[in-house]
């Protein structure tokens, strides 16, 4: 896949670091001429284009008439905007995804400016430390489909009514699937049949509207 990164300070050297290890095609595009001798001691040389990620002809000569993806980072959200506005309306980029560095700036990040992914990394971490103080062991892994799925971690509470039972004979929200039981290093598959212990690790997919429920059904029952 071929990715454009406009922005090479942390945020966009570690994301090209990932693509590259991950086989993707990209470049790195930089305006600040002073930050482009440590972008090329960390990226490829060939991969570090310096010039500003919202010139058009900056971006065709980074080849993004053929890139499937541009991913706007840089630390200015006027910035990122202008770039996924030009991918997506002038180039006809097929993916465009762009960073919230102001919350307050969150709601032009739609597709009516170009921009498909909106990475709120304040709203995500608020979000989350708010989640985990409200959920105690529960950990959230990994969120999906903007925030509508979540990949969580959580032990089975030795009070809960889930401790004893086989896997088929717990009601389980509506919205959560089981993807493995985790017991002493071991990983098991949760077959009907398994029983549960107490203090087992659960790893789930679960919808939003659904996690309180799996943690009350495994949490302290009172």
């Amino acid at each position: 896949m071929k990715v454009i990164v406009v922005g090479g300070g942390k945020v966009g050297t570690h994301l090209g670091q990932l693509l590259l290890q991950e086989g993707h095609q990209i470049k790195v595009i930089e305006n600040r001429e002073e930050e482009i001798p440590r972008l090329k001691k960390e990226l490829p040389a060939d991969v570090v284009v310096w010039g500003s990620g919202t010139d058009p002809n900056m971006l065709e000569s980074a080849g993004i008439r053929t890139a499937h993806v541009v991913a706007a980072v840089t630390g200015v959200d006027e910035i990122n905007l202008v770039a996924t506005t030009l991918a997506r309306f002038e180039f006809n980029v097929p993916r465009t995804i762009g960073r919230v560095n102001n919350p307050k700036n969150a709601w032009l990040y739609t597709p009516v400016m170009g921009v498909d992914v909106a990475l709120n990394q304040s709203d995500f971490m608020a979000r989350l430390v708010a989640e985990e103080m409200s959920l105690g062991d529960m950990m959230t892994l990994l969120k999906l489909r903007k925030g509508l799925f979540s990949l969580i971690e959580t032990k089975i509470d030795p009070a809960s009514r889930a401790v004893g039972k086989t896997v088929a004979e717990i009601s389980w929200p509506a919205q959560a699937v089981l993807v493995a039981i985790l017991r002493k290093g071991e990983m098991l598959l949760p077959h009907g049949d398994l029983r549960l212990q107490a203090v087992d690790e659960v790893l789930a997919l679960v919808h939003a509207d659904e996690v309180a429920k799996l943690h009350a059904l495994l949490g302290h029952f009172d």
